[in-house]
This record gives C-alpha cells, sequence and structure tokens, in this order.
C-alpha cells in the first residue's frame, strides 16, 4: 500500500513508433519524449507532483496512490517478468521499481 510518505511504484520506459513512453503503473501517470532518458526524468518530476497533492488532500485512503493498473501496461510488465521469453511488442529501454 502506498501513501504520500512510503511505497513503491512499477515503471516501464518503452518505445511505439518514434516516441518514447515512460509509465508509473500504480498511479496510471504517462510520460512522452523523443528520448526514453527524458520521458523517464519526466515521469518521476511528474509523480513526485502527484504525491505532493496526494499529502495535501490529506484522505484517510490514499486510492489516488493506489490505483488499476491499466490492463495494456500490466500486460506489458507480465511479458517483462514472464520466466519464459516472451517477445514484446514494444522497445522496452528500462522498467522496474522506484521508491516513493
Amino acid at each position: 500500500m502506498n501513501t504520500p510518505t512510503k511505497g513503491i511504484f512499477r515503471h516501464i520506459v518503452f518505445k511505439d513508433g518514434d516516441t518514447w513512453y515512460a509509465v508509473a503503473l500504480e498511479f496510471n501517470i504517462i510520460e512522452s519524449s523523443d528520448d526514453p532518458k527524458l520521458a523517464f526524468f519526466n515521469l518521476l518530476q511528474a509523480v513526485d507532483g502527484y504525491i505532493q497533492s496526494a499529502k495535501k488532500i490529506k484522505g484517510s485512503r490514499f486510492q489516488s496512490l493506489n490505483q488499476t493498473t491499466d490492463p495494456e501496461y500490466e500486460k506489458l510488465w507480465s511479458i517483462l517478468h514472464s520466466p519464459k521469453p516472451i517477445k514484446s511488442p514494444y522497445v522496452v529501454n528500462m522498467y522496474g521499481f522506484s521508491k516513493v
């Protein structure tokens, strides 16, 4: 369970066509750029702003920090973590976990 002060979210940076996308799965935030590093940097800034907003709301539950992941990105995450080699439909630059 993510809170404004602790937690972990999954991220994926991938290319679709000529555009790089960076996705924070648990927050349903997507950033895009012509450069994968810039897309990821923009994603981290967007996540920080999102968490700061959640702190200001001061809700007893943090549903906005623990959203249901878009099925398309959940499927891509599963492909990336499959024990069997499965060809991804995208060029993936990086993926992993980031701390809140």
